[in-house]
């Protein structure tokens, strides 16, 4: 599989959409970015094969590139595979429901791309 564990999904309910990947299979946990906006794979889609991709209402473990506090809006940063307050090139991804404490600590966060 061409991806790492990025996004752990540990509640919510979230909504899929359709996806097969073009150019490499997809692991589960993996966020991909489709139109500016990420999703995330519940299970790994092989190359060429349709599968789904959680498009919002999830709550998901994510890795985080600071000390972020509860409650903060935040972006996926898809050159780091961490969620950011930083807007500047990063995709809406959205909100922390648990504080990361410091840069490449977990974080829980609300799955609502904006």
């Amino acid at each position: 599989m061409a991806n790492s564990f990025q996004a752990k999904a540990i509640g919510g309910d979230p909504v899929m959409a359709d996806y097969t990947p073009s150019g490499a299979a997809v692991s589960a946990g993996a966020v991909v970015v489709v139109s500016n906006q990420p999703r995330i794979a519940h299970v790994d889609i092989a190359d060429g094969e349709l599968g789904a991709l959680a498009v919002s209402n999830g709550v998901y473990e994510c890795t985080g590139d600071a000390a972020i506090s509860s409650g903060k809006k935040v972006y996926w940063d898809d050159t780091n595979n961490k969620v950011t307050e930083t807007s500047t090139s990063n995709k809406g991804f959205g909100w922390t429901v648990s504080a990361c404490s410091a840069d490449g600590s977990k974080c829980n966060v609300l799955h609502q791309p904006f």
